[in-house]
């Protein structure tokens, strides 16, 4: 419908075989110098398209003016589509194949949703090449943006008609290496209208994963729970005393640990008030001699400051032996302690096949450590993306 011509830069109307001048061009050319050269040909979703038509167009908002870039592309089979550019964002166009449903905050088409994001009155500013509209410098339309990242529905609107185009997000190296230019493509700069979000999954779909792991987690802790012998083994009390020269060391009677290999668990119950007891503990298997040291210490203190009372650590310790087979034991204890402190009365505990409720929640960490970082990311940037609309969040 229209021609450039590259030298003048008089817009020609190529319905008219005398090839009429419809408009001079007037303004600067080296201000609208096309990334990709017209006349570059490449293959581009499974067909070769010329480079043929290059238009600038310019806008306000907010007060703030801002311009992109498009580039007409055709291929005799396959029709025309457009490349857009901004700020190194690029867009594959293409016309749309239906009417769009207008709906309360955006539009469906075919079958997909797409929110309003931004309505602009733009111009075009500066054109080259061929153009398949009868294409004027200075021609102002109505720009109505509506996406569904990586695509956005765009409308434009004049006087006489609508015009509707699908455009998809692509990245400038892909289309560099298409058409086979020289050098790198811009860096792009800021968060676009359509730009896919880095977490590729949205928030939506990270809860539905978290909520359904955290479910089967649940429904093995309940079985494993179920099945838990949980038999205590084991209990007595004793009394401590530091003493010089005194060796405080000494072992259990015999307990016999019976069913398959499971864990055992050590609850230590201590009297301290303002001090701390050390148990060196070890249960040894008293047929095979085979023992498991480990140690534990508990202390409690309290007091009061310009904060008010304050309290720290507990009179409770527990601890989980893994994996004990089954069998005869007994557990050697050597409590340490300061004489200064008195005698002080402790009790132990000792129960076979007790659940590792630890393990469950560190899965549950493991899982709501990333959904929360994904969903923070996805968050963020979506923030960003909404604060260039008509509708910021």
């Amino acid at each position: 419908m229209s021609v450039v011509c590259g030298n003048c830069h008089a817009i020609l109307d190529a319905s008219n075989e005398n090839l009429a001048i419809f408009q001079r061009f007037k303004g600067k050319t080296d201000k609208a110098k096309p990334l990709i050269p017209l006349g570059s040909r490449g293959k581009w979703r499974g067909a070769v398209y010329d480079v043929i038509g290059f238009q600038r167009r310019t806008g306000n908002a907010d007060g703030e003016s801002f311009s992109w870039n498009e580039y007409v592309l055709f291929n005799a089979a396959k029709g025309f589509r457009y490349f857009t550019e901004y700020n190194g964002h690029w867009n594959d166009a293409t016309p749309a194949t239906a009417l769009p449903e207008e709906q309360a905050f955006g539009t469906k088409y075919l079958g997909k949703t797409y929110k309003h994001f931004q309505t602009v009155t733009v111009a075009t500013a500066f054109v080259l090449g061929e153009f398949p509209w009868q294409v004027r410098v200075g021609e102002q339309v109505r720009v109505a943006d509506y996406i569904a990242p990586p695509y956005v529905l765009s409308s434009e609107k004049n006087a006489n008609e609508v015009t509707w185009t699908l455009g998809e997000y692509v990245h400038g190296k892909d289309i560099w290496k298409a058409f086979s230019l020289s050098g790198e493509p811009p860096k792009p700069t800021g968060i676009f209208e359509n730009q896919p979000s880095p977490a590729r999954v949205s928030m939506g779909e990270v809860w539905t994963a978290f909520a359904l792991f955290f479910c089967l987690i649940l429904a093995i802790l309940t079985v494993n729970e179920s099945f838990a012998q949980k038999l205590q083994v084991f209990f007595d009390s004793y009394r401590f005393q530091q003493t010089a020269g005194t060796e405080a060391s000494f072992v259990t009677p015999i307990f016999e640990l019976k069913g398959r290999t499971s864990s055992v668990e050590f609850k230590t119950y201590a009297s301290v008030e303002n001090q701390w007891l050390y148990l060196n503990y070890a249960l040894i298997n008293a047929d095979n001699g085979q023992a498991y040291d480990f140690g534990r210490e508990i202390s409690y203190y309290s007091g009061s400051d310009s904060d008010g009372p304050w309290t720290e650590g507990s009179h409770f310790d527990s601890v989980l032996l893994p994996s004990i087979p089954s069998g005869r034991y007994y557990v050697r204890v050597e409590p340490e302690s300061e004489a200064r402190f008195g005698p002080i009365a402790y009790q132990l505990t000792i129960t076979r096949d007790v659940p590792n409720y630890d393990l469950y929640m560190a899965a549950i960490g493991a899982l709501f450590a990333p959904a929360i970082l994904i969903s923070w990311r996805t968050f963020n940037f979506e923030q960003l993306r909404w604060a260039e609309s008509d509708h910021p969040r």
